[in-house]
């Protein structure tokens, strides 16, 4: 049984659109993060990415039974963050548990820092963004990515 993101904000959890980035850092994860926050903002874009990845993650599992599994949000970030920036499971473990934008990101407030995740949790749920689930998701993000360049210079 697997939501998008949990509606209700828990206490000391910062909304993704109020998440503020180190505009002069020079790494990649801030600007992977404003890429991921963008996505989020856009309501049109985060509803074609969701409907994506709820018919096509793990399609042959019954989606209303079960224990909750990591939501779709959180997938999804750790997803992009392993590919985008080339890294193997165990850093990916020591971003989510230690990278306190990313904690943000993935919805977690000042009073979460227990809440910790388990390195076979990451392999087993990134590991559903199939390289085909991947492309697809490619083509909404940079379709999305067209319409929001033809709006600029129209503007």
């Amino acid at each position: 049984m697997r939501v998008v993101r949990d509606r209700q904000m828990q206490s000391g959890e910062i909304g993704i659109a109020q998440i503020q980035f180190n505009l002069r850092s020079r790494d990649d994860i801030p600007k992977v993060l404003r890429g991921l926050q963008h996505l989020y903002i856009n309501e049109a874009l985060r509803e074609q990415v969701f409907t994506l990845l709820e018919n096509e993650m793990a399609p042959g599992v019954d989606k209303h039974n079960g224990r909750p599994g990591m939501d779709l949000w959180r997938i999804l970030v750790c997803g992009v963050l392993r590919l985008d920036l080339n890294i193997d499971y165990d850093r990916l473990l020591e971003l989510v548990n230690e990278h306190r934008t990313l904690r943000q990101m993935l919805g977690h407030g000042l009073f979460d820092a227990e809440l910790q995740y388990n390195r076979q949790t990451l392999v087993d749920n990134v590991e559903l963004l199939t390289p085909e689930l991947l492309d697809k998701l490619n083509q909404i993000i940079v379709a999305g990515g067209h319409v929001c360049e033809r709006r600029s210079k129209t503007a």
